[in-house]
């Protein structure tokens, strides 16, 4: 049940992801047109707009590899056929997501009250905007890659059930 909510809530920020995208290509658009051409005056506020929406980006990314298994899963082995070291493989990375996504929590709440005492030199926006992505991402590192290792657990369990 809570898979289903999470499913939904990543293709959610997959639609995010390409607004943002789609809103990114406004601001670099502008400056490409700028710098090359004298068309437009050059506005130095795109340039940290673009780099906000780009953090922005890479993290809600990152939140939705997790998701779909496709980051920070890097085989040092080949993939294993039996079900437990299948488990140990699958179950090792999941870990150290968690231990990164909670790293990533714990210390980016400290990160974002750092960057909530600085504001952006030409917009003047207070940097804890794109800060506060680094504990967020955390959260939703360790949320969804603990879900993801109880489902390895739950299958594995289930084989195990089935062969007996």
């Amino acid at each position: 049940m809570l898979g289903i909510y999470l499913d939904k809530f990543c293709a959610g920020l997959r639609i995010l992801l390409g607004v943002m995208m789609g809103t990114l290509a406004i601001p670099v658009a502008m400056q490409v047109v700028s710098r090359y051409t004298g068309l437009i005056p050059t506005y130095l506020w795109t340039e940290e707009l673009a780099t906000f929406l780009f953090v922005w980006i890479v993290m809600i990314g990152s939140i939705v590899a997790v998701w779909d298994g496709t980051h920070f899963d890097v085989r040092i082995t080949r993939n294993a056929m039996r079900p437990l070291p299948r488990l140990l493989q699958d179950g090792i990375v999941h870990v150290a997501i968690m231990i990164f996504g909670a790293f990533f929590l714990l210390y980016g709440i400290e990160y974002t009250e750092f960057g909530g005492n600085q504001r952006s030199v030409m917009m003047r926006a207070n940097l804890a905007i794109t800060h506060i992505s680094v504990p967020i991402a955390g959260g939703f590192w360790f949320l969804l890659s603990g879900y993801r290792l109880s489902e390895t657990i739950a299958k594995y369990l289930n084989r195990e059930s089935s062969q007996t």
